[in-house]
Order: C-alpha cells, then structure tokens, then sequence
C-alpha cells in the first residue's frame, strides 16, 4: 500500500527559494581579491541566480551537461551553486591546485561545456587550455573587459547576468537529476569522480543542519574556509541558505591573518577547514590575538585534528572544536564527533578525548567495520577493520566507470579504505588509511596516532609519519617534523624521549628528521605519497 503524501521533488531550487523566502534579507560577505568586502543579501543573489541560469540555457546548455568552476570561495561561485543545477545542470568543481596533467584530465573526462574562471586563476588554467577540446565558452568572474588571455570563446560574468533577466522556471524537475561532480584529489591513479544527485544533496544537507551534525542555525554566521572545490564546500552553501544563516567567504585569502581578520570582525560562529589551517591560525591568535568570542564551533575534517590542538584551542582559545570526519563520495559528511549527555559529567581530559576521534554516524549514513575476509567485527573499540558505509547520500559508483569490488561490496556497502574502530557506544575512530599502516615485524603502527602524539608535543607544528622499508622488521616508521617558531632546538632525541612515555617501544621511529614543510595534497592534507616519493630519492635526510 503506498503512502498518501504530496509529491514534493527535493532539488536543489527549493533550497534557494526557501532560503529567499524566509531570510531574503541575511547577508553574503565575501573579501574580494583587493581585501575589500563585497556585501548583499540572500534576496539580491536569487535574483542574479534566476539570471545566470537563464543565461546558460541561453548559452546552449542542455540538461545532465557539466558546466565546471574554476574559482575561490566568493559570492559569484555561490551563485553557481544553485544557477548550474537550476539551469538543469551539473556544478562541476575544478580543483585549483590538481596537478595539470590531472586537471585537464577531469575537464575531458567529465565533458565539461562552459568553465567559469577567476581572473586571478588565469595563468594556472591557461597552461592547460590548448590540450581541451570539449569547451565551447569561458567565462570570467573578477575580470575587467578586454582581460587579456589566451583562452578562446571568452564571456564575462557580469555581462552574462546583465544581459538577462528573472523570468525563468528552473528545469531541475527531477529529484534524481544529477546536480554535482567532483572528483577526489588522485593521490593513487587518475582521480574518480563522484555524481550527486538533488535527492542525494538535499538529504544531506537537512542531514548536516540536524542538532546530531552541526546543527546550523539561522543565528549563525559562517565562514568556509574549507575550498568550494573540496566536496561542495562540505555542503556548507546549501545547509547555510537551507537554515538562513549569515556567510563569510573568504575569496583568496586564506592565510591565518585575514582570516583571523574576518572572524572577529564579521561576528564568525562557526568556521570550518582542514587542520592546518587551524594550526597556522592557532599560532597567529596566540601571537596576535583578536576578540574571537562569537565563534561556538571550528568545524574540522579532511584529516584528523591532533588531540593536543583541540585542548589549545578549546582551553587556551575557548573556542570549542567539531572533529567530523567525510570523504568526496559521501558528500562528503559521514560523523561528527559530538559531546552527549553521557559524556558531561566527564573529566575535561576525557572529553578531549572523546573530541579527537571521529565520532558518530550522523543520521542517514550507517557504518561497520569489516576484516580481510570481509566479515563484520565487533563494535569494542579495539578491533580494527576497514570502514564501509552506506546511506541516501554515499555514492554507488564513480561518474562513467563500472562498480567493482574494490570500492563496493556485493552487499552494497562503499569501500572507504579507511582503518577504524567502533566503541561500544558507536564512537568511530579512524586509526588509519589502509595504505598508510605501518606494518613492523607483523605488528600494526597506526600513522595517525604516532602523528598525534608527536604533535602533542609543544613544540611540534606539524608531524607526517610514513612506512619505510626496513631489512629486520620488514617496515619502520619514519617522522618529518616541522617545528614551531619557538622549537629551534629541539632535537630528535627530545622527540623520542616524548614518545617513550606515549606509546609503545616498538612505535618509536628510528628517525626523525626536521623539516621547513610538510607536503600537502590539494586539499591541504598531509600527501605521504610525496614524502615516499622524496625517501626513494634521497630527498629526506
């Protein structure tokens, strides 16, 4: 017997219409390239929305065609957001720093037909553009007219909206049409490509704006640091128009002290990003500090936030931290590391240690831990297997490639490769990537964790832990480390003695090697495949 209710498509149009709706008058902030604040309201970026999107049909744009973004977090990317899907069709995220060959990869790949380009990210897309033959226009946001460049077929953003109008009806019909494409940062291989659905980023955003994810509030005014290119912003601009909270997007300027900057002067509640940007931000308010006593959640993922700066920040800062913990093919959001009821009567330090692991599964996503065999183990909190998820809003396959075994069960679970355990209370904790563990005299070295103490000491900025070959124990772990400003001194034997106290014996690296900086991938996460890389030729001594 089927159920008696409206049939009501959730698409990505509604988002945009209630948002204009119920809080037309919210404001947008965006820091423009010249660090100066562009400002408008919710009621002011609908209308530009309904304009750009009648533009791009204009243009030739059909339904299910990708038109791809090549921008930073400003209000003109925002804007495409919802023009790109309203129009019918797929908001496809460059990622600005893939490497070129991958870059004009996923353009070919994903048949992208119109791309939006910032003007200051010219000269990186220019270096790829004689080798794409699939675009028929660019457009340029930030430009002013007669921009010099060598792309062919060029536009200009505000051209494109002046000279159209708001009398348009989205052609997002269909809740199942695809909405989004964005493809994982390619650390092994070609990168992949994960396909949303309206449903399926609907559904998440009423998943991540509900009081077990972040619990975005109409009284909140946030800043995604994280990029727009990085799994949707982690669907931030869809959950802040859906919830009418304030934005703050910080355009360029992602370096600690405009961002400190921007939190205290535009009232910031809730930031999110990777942890080095909350590394470096930590050490500019320690050394510059600001009224940052608006801000009641820094929103963390893409890898894990050491223990120890989750305690600077929540003691020292008094601002609390949500460790939440996703991937590009969950949209990303997956859990949330969340103080409950059972846990206020803990002891500061045992709520700190609830907040570095990665938390619960927020609702719409379940989650196991299989072993080699895949079989299901238990939820104890020492067992470690590999994670698998599934839910509305994990992806089936990747965009134009066949399912296979190595990323989706017969039984229909996604393959995160990601090593974890499961408390019996059903707190997740990533111990690892499958392909990071050190494996030492047939003995498991958990790479996080050995990162996470070695950065608990208190003249660690950064750690990255990575296996090398070792004729004995088969694997050793070896640690780059990168010293804060104030650890000049600290030697190799000041770290081991640290670590004697921490973990096991057996846990302790051989080496330890001082660094300037730690590799990191295009999303800002520590790359270990670069560190391998610079160890096989001798580059880390």
């Amino acid at each position: 017997m089927q159920g008696l209710m409206m049939d009501y498509q959730l698409t990505m149009d509604r988002i945009l219409e209630h948002g204009n709706r119920q809080h037309p008058r919210k404001e947008i902030s965006t820091m423009l390239p010249n660090g100066s604040m562009h400002r408008y309201t919710y009621a002011d970026m609908y209308r530009r929305v309904k304009r750009l999107s009648k533009a791009l049909v204009k243009l030739g744009i059909e339904p299910g065609d990708r038109v791809a973004t090549f921008a930073w977090n400003n209000y003109q990317h925002l804007e495409l957001y919802y023009a790109i899907p309203g129009a019918g069709a797929v908001c496809h995220t460059l990622n600005i720093r893939l490497f070129p060959e991958q870059l004009s990869y996923i353009v070919d790949h994903a048949e992208d037909q119109i791309v939006f380009i910032d003007a200051t990210l010219l000269p990186l897309y220019e270096r790829i553009a004689h080798q794409i033959t699939c675009v028929k226009h660019y457009v340029l946001l930030n430009a002013p007219p007669g921009t010099e460049t060598k792309l062919r077929n060029v536009l200009y953003y505000e051209d494109l909206i002046a000279d159209s109008d708001e009398d348009f009806e989205w052609r997002s019909t269909d809740e199942n049409m695809a909405m989004g494409l964005c493809y994982t940062s390619g650390t092994t291989g070609n990168p992949k490509g994960a396909l949303y659905s309206h449903r399926s980023m609907f559904l998440h955003t009423m998943g991540e704006n509900s009081s077990s994810a972040l619990g975005i509030r109409e009284s909140d005014v946030v800043l995604p640091v994280v990029p727009q290119f990085h799994a949707m912003a982690w669907g931030l601009p869809y959950a802040c128009v859906m919830s009418g909270a304030g934005m703050v997007m910080p355009g360029p300027h992602l370096k600690p002290e405009p961002l400190a900057d921007m939190i205290a002067n535009e009232r910031v509640t809730i930031a999110a990003g990777v942890p080095s940007i909350w590394t470096a931000l930590y050490h500019e308010l320690k050394q510059n500090p600001r009224d940052i006593s608006s801000m009641r959640a820094t929103v963390v993922g893409g890898s894990a936030m050491p223990r120890a700066l989750i305690v600077a920040y929540e003691q020292e800062l008094n601002i609390p931290v949500v460790h939440a913990w996703g991937m590009t093919e969950l949209s990303p959001l997956g859990t949330v590391s969340l103080l409950l009821g059972q846990h206020q009567d803990l002891s500061d330090d045992e709520k700190w240690d609830v907040k570095a692991k990665q938390g619960y599964a927020v609702p719409g996503v379940e989650m196991r831990i299989v072993d080699l065999d895949n079989k299901e183990l238990p939820w104890d909190g020492q067992q470690m297997g590999e994670l698998q998820v599934r839910g509305p809003w994990v992806i089936r396959q990747y965009f134009k490639r066949d399912i296979t075994d190595d990323y989706m069960t017969e039984d229909g679970w996604f393959r995160t490769g990601d090593v974890s355990t499961i408390d019996e209370n059903g707190i997740m904790t990533i111990t690892d990537r499958t392909k990071d563990l050190v494996k030492s005299g047939g003995e498991w070295i958990s790479s996080v964790e050995l990162e996470n103490e070695l950065m608990a000491h208190p003249q660690v900025m950064e750690a990255a832990v990575i296996a090398v070959p070792d004729e004995k124990w088969s694997e050793r772990p070896l640690a780059a480390v990168v010293p804060t400003p104030d650890g000049h001194n600290l030697t190799e034997a000041d770290l081991k003695a640290f670590l004697s106290t921490r973990v096991a014996k057996f846990w302790i690296p051989e080496t330890i090697l001082f660094v300037e900086e730690i590799p990191k991938t295009s999303v800002g996460k520590f790359s270990k495949q670069t560190l391998r890389k610079m160890y096989a030729a001798g580059q880390l001594q």
